[in-house]
């Protein structure tokens, strides 16, 4: 399963996958066990704490997590029913926007409802790491990126530093062929 790079392209596909608003998730079939699996996969590769279904080309409502000190979790359907009135400032990556790092401020504390992979539900109150990763991760079922959260000068120094890196990779992908 590969993670979608961003690649700040009027007509790229994986722009369009990454910047457009997931549909529910309707079966809770072994489909969609197998996706959360791969998901779990893709993020551990990319020695990543979070990976949504958009990222990886699948635009459904699921993501997975694995925050330090947390347990692998999946989140079907969620829906962020309560957020903390503190703001927090951390420093956030994604891993389809490899190298490129920024602060964001988010609620502190947030309740999320959703699904596990074998169609439970649960409700969960969480701060710290756990929290960011979850909004970090709802936003890609939105279409935000974490760049949107960001000013808009700060927004294009990380989309310069990005569109710099994909052209070094493409011209290191043309010598190695």
């Amino acid at each position: 399963m590969e993670v979608l790079i961003l690649e700040n392209k009027t007509n790229s596909e994986k722009d369009r996958c990454l910047r457009q608003k997931a549909s529910p998730v309707k079966n809770f079939n072994e489909e969609i066990r197998q996706a959360a699996r791969n998901m779990m996969d893709a993020m551990r590769d990319g020695k990543g704490v979070g990976l949504a279904g958009p990222q990886v080309g699948l635009l459904r409502r699921i993501f997975v997590t694995h925050a330090d000190g947390d347990e692998p979790r999946v989140f079907i359907n969620p829906s962020i029913i309560w957020t903390s009135q503190e703001q927090v400032s951390i420093e956030e990556g994604c891993l389809s926007l490899p190298g490129v790092y920024a602060d964001v401020k988010r609620p502190g504390k947030i309740k999320i409802q959703a699904w596990n992979e074998k169609g439970r539900a649960f409700t969960l109150e969480v701060s710290g790491m756990l929290a960011r990763v979850i909004q970090h991760e709802y936003d890609h079922l939105e279409g935000i990126l974490f760049i949107d959260r960001v000013n808009e000068a700060k927004r294009e120094k990380l989309l310069s530093k990005l569109s710099k890196q994909a052209a070094g990779r493409e011209k290191s992908q043309k010598i190695s062929r």
